[in-house]
């Protein structure tokens, strides 16, 4: 089972909500540490609190968002709060969804983007919940990739973004970045992803670049039309493509052989 799977099971079979003492502003601080031209946004996501039979009608306002604009009026810190009250319904926060951002060219729609979670519970077990060290700060990691891959009649280079979990030591697990905490944690504390980038890049799709030593050829396929262009054993026959800057090239990274 992989290290996601352990940490939501865990947090599943834990008590749901805190109890808490409704009204207090009690925040904690959420930071990032990116790759260059990386940012996040996130969703602080609240449910009513424990003991409540009260609900938001049709869920409205229970969500609130950061960096919604990125990366115009990015902020690397949010300030989230534990608790909110929605429509005379007590609420507290069940999670802080992460949304990872990299941007691979000028375009608009030329970047990727993964996802991270950070989990909060009245309880877990301690082996699944996240410690602070002494300046009141607690961070958990991932890695990511670009995936590439070459897309329409130009067979223009666009980038996927994959990120896995990892500890601090850099070691890869399954699964993306997930981190869990308990109520009484996170007061007046701050919690930081830390992302790094693995410069390796490969192809998203199995058969479809040839590995060579400056680089990746893109296999021609039946013709330059043909969008997928799988080689099927043809390691002679490459086309040219674009880059997201609108160079034409035969080899990737580099372009020129």
């Amino acid at each position: 089972m992989n290290r996601t799977l352990k940490v939501l099971g865990a947090l599943t079979s834990a008590a749901l909500l805190a109890g808490c003492t409704l009204g207090k502003s009690e925040t904690f601080t959420f930071t990032a540490d990116l790759p260059p031209n990386f940012y996040y946004r996130a969703s602080a996501v609240y449910v009513p609190a424990k003991g409540e039979t009260c609900s938001v009608p049709g869920g409205k306002n229970t969500r609130v968002g950061y960096n919604r604009h990125w990366p115009k009026d990015y902020k690397n810190e949010s300030i989230v709060a534990l608790y909110r009250t929605v429509s005379g319904c007590p609420l507290v926060i069940s999670r802080l969804i992460v949304e990872l951002y990299g941007k691979y060219g000028d375009d608009f729609g030329d970047f990727g983007s993964d996802s991270a979670n950070l989990v909060i519970r009245e309880e877990l077990p301690d082996e699944y919940r996240e410690k602070f060290n002494q300046q009141n700060e607690s961070a958990f990691y991932g890695q990511c990739e670009w995936l590439f891959r070459t897309s329409g009649g130009k067979r223009r280079i666009v980038k996927i973004l994959d990120c896995k979990d990892a500890d601090a030591s850099g070691t890869l697990n399954t699964g993306r970045p997930v981190a869990g905490y308990t109520f009484d944690q996170l007061p007046g504390k701050t919690v930081k992803i830390i992302i790094t980038l693995n410069t390796d890049e490969r192809p998203y799709m199995k058969d479809t670049w040839v590995k060579v030593p400056n680089g990746w050829k893109r296999c021609m396929g039946k013709s330059f039309k043909d969008q997928s262009a799988f080689c099927y054993g043809n390691y002679k026959d490459f086309s040219s493509f674009m880059m997201p800057d609108g160079k034409q090239c035969t080899i990737y990274p580099g372009c020129t052989e």
